[in-house]
C-alpha cells in the first residue's frame, strides 16, 4: 500500500529542499490566545516555518482550542500539535506530530496514548506525521511526565541507535529533545552522530536561547530547530521579536 504524505508534511520536505528550518514551539500554559498569536504573526513575519502548539501539562481541552484557533486567525502558519498525552488534540489545527517516546519506561507513552487518540485524529481529519521522540538528559518536565529513562549526554550512540529504531519502525521524523527550558541544548555530538545514521529529517529543540546555541545545533546536523522557552519568556512582544530575528537568523545563516 502507498503512504500518503499530507499537506503539511509535504510543506516540510519542500521546505527542507531549500534549507534549515525554524519551528517555534507555544506552550497553552505559558502564553494566552493573544499572546499565542502575536508570537505567530511576528514569527511569520521574520520567516519561521510553522507553529508548533503543546506542552507537557495542562495543554489541552478548551485552553488549547482557544490558543491554536488564536493563532489560526492571526497568521498563515501551519499550525502542528505537539501533544504530551492523548489529551492535547485539537480539531482547529493543521497536522499533529503523532509521536512515540521511544526512550520511556512506561508503554503508555510508547503506544497507549497514541491508540487513545487515534480515532479523534482520523475523526477531525488532523494530518498525523509520525515521529520518533527521544527525551535527552536532562529532560526537565517531559522527561518526568513521560517517565522517560533521559539518554545520557555523553552517550550519543545510544540517541542513534533509538533514532535509527524509530526510521526501521517506519517513523518519517526524529526529534531530540533536551527539554523545555533546559540548561543547555543536545550536545553537537550526538546530533551529528544521530544525523550521521539516520535517513529522516532531524528535528533537535530544548535548551536553545541565544544565536550560537542554534548555530551549533544547525552545524551540527539538525534539519529543524524548536524553540520556544525562550521567546515565551522575552517579556514583551517587541522582545519576542528581536529574540526571534536572532534566532531566525542564526539558523538559517
Amino acid at each position: 500500500m502507498k503512504v500518503e504524505i499530507g499537506k503539511v508534511e509535504s510543506y516540510i520536505l519542500d521546505k527542507l529542499e531549500r534549507g534549515r528550518l525554524h519551528f517555534v514551539l507555544i506552550d497553552p500554559d505559558d502564553a494566552s490566545p493573544e499572546e499565542a498569536a502575536q508570537i505567530a504573526a511576528v514569527g511569520e513575519e521574520i520567516g519561521v516555518d510553522a507553529i508548533m502548539v503543546g506542552g507537557s501539562t495542562g495543554a489541552e481541552g478548551e485552553l488549547l482550542d482557544g490558543v491554536v484557533r488564536s493563532i489560526k486567525e492571526g497568521s498563515s502558519l501551519p499550525v502542528i500539535l505537539f501533544p504530551g498525552s492523548h489529551g492535547g488534540i485539537s480539531k482547529h489545527a493543521d497536522a499533529i506530530f503523532f509521536m512515540s517516546l521511544l526512550n520511556s519506561t512506561n508503554p503508555f507513552f510508547i503506544t497507549g496514548a497514541q491508540a487513545l487518540g487515534a480515532f479523534q485524529v482520523k475523526h477531525y481529519g488532523i494530518e498525523p506525521i509520525p515521529m520518533a521522540y527521544l527525551i535527552i538528559e536532562p529532560g526537565e518536565t517531559v522527561g518526568w511526565v513521560g517517565d522517560a529513562k533521559p539518554i545520557p549526554r555523553h552517550k550519543p550512540k545510544i540517541a542513534a541507535a533509538y533514532a535509527l529504531a524509530g526510521q526501521y519502525l517506519g517513523m518519517r521524523f526524529v526529534y531530540l529533545e533536551a527539554g523545555s527550558g533546559a540548561s543547555w541544548p543536545v550536545p553537537s555530538e550526538m546530533i551529528s552522530l544521530v544525523k550521521m545514521f539516520i535517513d529522516v529529517p532531524l528535528i533537535v529543540g530544548g535548551g536553545i536561547r541565544t544565536a550560537e546555541q542554534a548555530k551549533a545545533v544547525v552545524d551540527a546536523g539538525a534539519d529543524i530547530v524548536v524553540t520556544g522557552t525562550a521567546i515565551e519568556k522575552a517579556g514583551s512582544i517587541e522582545k519576542a521579536r528581536q529574540k526571534l530575528e536572532e534566532l531566525n537568523s542564526a539558523i538559517k545563516s
